[in-house]
């Protein structure tokens, strides 16, 4: 499938419109916020949703890119409740021998990061009886997160905001324009046309966070026991989220510490 492109005169600043296909229902949103400026000497490009890619897209998991004392690292790390209260992401799982899958959204108002919110939902029962904590974590601010948790709804006990990105700093998760919009990885969206129309019936894009350039951040998954980083996968674009599948198989395969 080929990505379908179209010159731009205007500055990158101003370019805010996604046209999805008229299949999707009316709520689906078709403005986005202003992105941030860009140095690159090349005009900006707007791109419809024909497709967008002609290779095939590679899924990778791998802890190898990560030094050992990731998680110690990242426990030191500084976010926020849904309430607006900050801890350190070290006190949400028992750093001995608890099991945590660790969801980085990209920001709370991207309508895909709804659907995957969707998914990790109806996923929470498996990881509970697995004795697994969940935990997603999203770019915004605490009003923002609120905003994703009444609207879908989400259960709040799980959900955390990082306006500052730290812990996707620390974790190296992709940062870009291209990543966002223009990554071949990006083309598994247009599978999931049926769900985003769906979840649009509640999205809203007032969940996007406060520092515009938060819309640029992609996520990632990661599996934790205790401190021990088990499984890693960063997204590598916009929709390109972890099978969900495949990282309950991670989890059920830890052995569970006898008490």
């Amino acid at each position: 499938m080929a990505i379908s492109m179209v010159q731009s005169s205007k500055p990158l600043q101003s370019i805010s419109t996604f046209s999805f296909p008229s299949t999707l229902s009316s709520n689906f949103p078709s403005r986005f916020p202003s992105l941030p400026s860009s140095k690159s000497p090349n005009a900006p490009f707007l791109f419809t949703t024909s497709t967008f890619t002609k290779s095939p897209v590679v899924m990778q998991s791998s802890t190898s890119d990560y030094a050992t004392d990731v998680g110690e690292i990242l426990g030191d790390v500084t976010i926020y409740t849904a309430a607006g209260q900050p801890l350190m992401i070290k006190d949400l799982w028992d750093q001995n021998e608890g099991i945590a899958v660790v969801a980085l959204l990209r920001h709370f108002g991207c309508i895909c990061c709804w659907d995957f919110a969707t998914e990790l939902k109806a996923y929470k029962s498996k990881f509970d009886s697995a004795g697994v904590k969940l935990i997603a974590i999203g770019v915004g601010e605490p009003d923002k997160a609120r905003i994703l948790a009444e609207r879908l709804p989400f259960p709040l006990d799980c959900l955390y905001c990082d306006p500052s990105r730290k812990a996707y700093d620390v974790l190296g998760l992709y940062f870009g324009l291209g990543r966002t919009f223009f990554n071949s990885a990006s083309a598994k969206v247009f599978s999931r046309f049926d769900a985003l129309r769906n979840v649009s019936k509640s999205y809203t894009i007032k969940a996007t966070p406060d520092d515009r350039k938060g819309v640029l951040q992609q996520g990632g998954m990661f599996v934790f026991k205790g401190k021990q980083l088990l499984y890693a996968r960063k997204d590598e674009a916009t929709g390109d989220h972890a099978p969900l599948d495949d990282v309950l198989d991670i989890c059920c395969k830890v052995p569970v510490a006898s008490n």
